[in-house]
């Protein structure tokens, strides 16, 4: 899975690419931690090219924005795509996480 990563003002944005699922979501763990490593408040993770995301997927999201929460940070998603937004809707995620329809629409949300 590639993630790529890029900080618009005060706000950082993670974008992965490809299927998040049991195999890869250790690569999207390894970016959370390093944002809060580094402080980050502001995370918006934008889905444009997410294809697929399983519950391992969910469990690393949710996980990062229960820690995320301590520090008074949040996390907002952006850009799902019809599959994925499924997932989130199917899971009950809808309701946990701001869920924007761009990923400039997410970062402007803050």
């Amino acid at each position: 899975m590639e993630i790529s990563k890029e900080q618009i003002n005060d706000v950082t944005v993670l974008s992965p690419k490809g299927k998040l699922n049991v195999t890869t979501v250790a690569d999207l763990e390894k970016e959370f931690e390093k944002c809060f490593e580094d402080g980050v408040k502001k995370l918006v993770v934008d889905c444009l090219e997410l294809e697929y995301i399983s519950s391992a997927g969910l469990r690393a999201l949710l996980a990062a924005a229960k820690q995320l929460k301590k520090s008074n940070g949040t996390i907002v998603l952006s850009s799902l795509s019809a599959n994925v937004k499924q997932v989130f809707e199917i899971s009950g995620f809808t309701s946990i996480f701001p869920i924007h329809a761009s990923k400039d629409e997410a970062v402007k949300s803050f």
